[in-house]
């Protein structure tokens, strides 16, 4: 589990195509200061299991489900990346509840620069949308964020200084693919509440 709020700006060290699969190794000395084989690491909001850890990087394998549905494909070397170690139970918890299991991918498509912060539009997927309310949450390559408005096929974010200097937000460009997760709170209250609408439904019906 991790919370949405990113710990260090990393930056792609290596990949590797593996055919259905790749592995990439990442620096950031502080997610890797206390990491170990096993342990998990949010990038750019995909949690990834750490193979290996060595001189303020570490390595992990991306399988064909992660390279689908996420920017990971895209990542190259040199890239900057928003890295996040999993919660740790008995801290606080900042941002919300966020899983690393990214739902899908948005496109940036504007930024408005206001004195102090900005407002960032991204578009919004089909199957997403019916889970994102204003004022929700969303998790942006890993990032927590507010739901200022929505829309069917966009919603839009406000950014203070702290999140444009200190993630890839900041850099990210109209075009650009970035990561969503949905509150998977939703997602539940979705699964569980269907069938009892069909039922009713049925009942009406008859």
């Amino acid at each position: 589990m991790f919370t949405g709020i990113v710990e260090e700006l990393g930056q792609v060290v290596a990949t590797e195509d593996l055919a259905d699969a790749a592995r990439v190794r990442i620096a950031g000395p502080i997610v890797t200061s206390d990491a170990k084989h096993g342990d998990s690491i949010a990038v750019n909001g995909v949690c990834l299991t750490v193979v290996e850890v060595a001189d303020g990087t570490f390595t992990a394998d991306v399988m064909r489900e992660t390279l689908t549905r996420s920017s990971l494909a895209k990542v190259a070397r040199g890239d900057k990346v928003n890295l996040e170690r999993a919660a740790a139970v008995g801290q606080r918890l900042g941002g919300h509840i966020v899983q690393g299991h990214v739902d899908g991918t948005g496109t940036i498509l504007a930024r408005e620069k206001a004195e102090h912060w900005e407002i960032v539009h991204i578009g919004l997927p089909p199957t997403l949308a019916r889970y994102v309310v204003e004022k929700g949450s969303i998790t942006v390559d890993g990032v927590s964020l507010t739901v200022v408005t929505v829309s069917e096929d966009e919603f839009t974010v406000s950014l203070i200084p702290t999140t444009l200097e200190l993630t890839t937000l900041g850099h990210r460009l109209p075009g650009d693919l970035v990561n969503l997760e949905v509150d998977v709170l939703a997602k539940y209250v979705e699964r569980l509440a269907i069938p009892h609408l069909r039922a009713i439904a049925g009942e009406e019906a008859q």
